[in-house]
């Protein structure tokens, strides 16, 4: 078949790949000038370290993104440093699991995390436990702080808010219990090494976008953004057998509001969180470790921050992710805010400095229980990928590639008589484990 893909982001890409390899004559049009959509390298001053588009994290549950990467050509062992799970706080040592099978492993780092008293360590085990018992499924209509109501006050603080913001992009309050449990029994307890933390060691865009970027050729499109999409299907007048759409949500609204209303205003329902990430510059500065967690607060914005220097990355250079960042979007000033806790909490061999801001404003969307999202097949021969399609998962990259393949065999179904024409679950098409943060946000 003649299959045109309109987006180049990640669910693009991993469509693009798995219709290409099935024989089919594929053409992908991107509207920006490069692809990799909310994934990609920016470049800056120095175009050698160019900026990630927001601190973007792997983790080992993402074995489709890193299969993908392997076909193109891209050796994850080269680009992703792996470190195992550990949320340790500036002076702290945090929660860290020992390698070893993950139930045993999560047991083990909770009862060596000295940090919290016994009887916390006890609480958490006692409520993992439970969830493990029920499948870890729960009503959909719950909140993360519902759900963990009864978890000790340092549990939440220390270990649920972070990464319920982290995976979710939606703070616990109005955050989904269901998709936040689905995050944790694939993270934690799909098998070892799941929950190990892979960094990208080199700009965003090298880890997959600008690799997939010579695969395609003359197949990509760059700076096309396509202007009409007609039944038939045609995309701005040239003829194909089918269309996925791996374009944003807001793209895809804009694209389908004529041929697929109710669809359209399924897609046009999601609401959005913004990310924020902010560059700070300290030459001859480190951090104790790669990664560290931080207390986010009212004045004290910021859930990570990561050291690029240790990651292979711009010495002296290190991000802040507020991840959830509505309010700071909302009332400015967070790079001054982030700078002004960095100064209190952090010890700096240079005094740092602003360097650069970036700001998503629909970095994901939000991840709010009984969220109804849009499903992957919008009619036949035409099919949405993106990490907003109805699934298990949260806005991931992960999710974002089992979406881009999930309409690539939907495509590829119905061109052999239909077989998958009834695929609408999107990436969880598949029922195979997906992961936590697409960006640490």
């Amino acid at each position: 078949m003649k299959v045109a893909i309109v987006g180049c982001g990640w669910a693009g890409i991993a469509a693009a790949v798995r219709l290409a390899d099935a024989g089919h004559d594929i053409t992908v049009f991107e509207m920006a000038p490069q692809p990799g959509g909310r994934a990609r390298s920016v470049a800056g001053a120095d175009a050698a370290r160019p900026y990630d588009n927001g601190q973007h994290i792997l983790i080992g549950a993402y074995r489709d993104s890193l299969a993908l990467m392997r076909r193109l050509g891209v050796d994850p062992d080269a680009v992703l440093q792996r470190l195992p799970l550990a949320l340790p706080y500036p002076g702290e040592p945090g929660l860290r699991l020992p390698p070893g099978p993950p139930l045993l492993a999560f047991a083990r780092g909770v009862l060596a995390h000295r940090g919290w008293p016994l009887n916390a360590r006890l609480g958490l085990l006692a409520a993992a436990g439970g969830w493990l018992a029920r499948g870890f499924r729960c009503d959909p209509g719950l909140s993360v702080a519902t759900l963990c109501a009864g978890l000790p006050a340092v549990v939440k603080r220390d270990l649920v808010e972070p990464l319920c913001v982290a995976a979710l992009n939606t703070p616990a309050p109005q955050a989904s219990a269901r998709v936040f449990l689905r995050v944790l029994k694939d993270a934690l307890f799909s098998g070892a090494g799941s929950a190990d933390l892979l960094l990208p060691r080199r700009p965003l865009s090298e880890l997959l976008a600008g690799p997939a970027a010579v695969w395609l050729g003359e197949r990509l499109r760059l700076g096309h953004r396509v202007q009409a999409l007609e039944a038939g299907w045609r995309v701005d007048g040239e003829g194909f057998d089918a269309v996925v759409l791996a374009c944003t949500s807001v793209e895809a609204v804009r694209l389908t509001a004529g041929i697929a209303p109710a669809w359209s205003a399924t897609a046009g329902g999601l609401g959005f969180e913004p990310i924020i990430t902010v560059y700070l510059h300290s030459p001859g500065s480190a951090l104790p470790s790669p990664m560290l967690a931080l207390r986010d607060g009212p004045d004290a914005p910021a859930q990570f921050v990561f050291d690029h220097g240790q990651l292979g990355g711009a010495p002296g250079r290190f991000a802040f992710v507020v991840s959830g960042a509505a309010p700071w979007v909302a009332r400015g000033g967070c790079a001054e805010a982030v700078l002004a806790r960095a100064l209190r909490e952090l010890n700096w061999a240079t005094p740092p400095v602003i360097d650069k801001l970036l700001t998503e404003k629909r970095a994901t969307f939000a991840c709010t229980p009984g969220l109804v999202r849009p499903p992957a097949r919008i009619a036949p021969g035409l099919w949405a990928a993106g990490d907003y399609i109805d699934g298990p998962y949260p806005a991931t990259l992960e999710g974002a590639v089992r979406a881009g393949q999930a309409a690539a065999q939907g495509v590829a179904a119905e061109a052999d008589g239909g077989a998958g024409s009834g695929a609408g679950t999107g990436a969880g098409a598949k029922g195979a484990a997906s992961g936590s943060p697409t960006k640490t946000p």
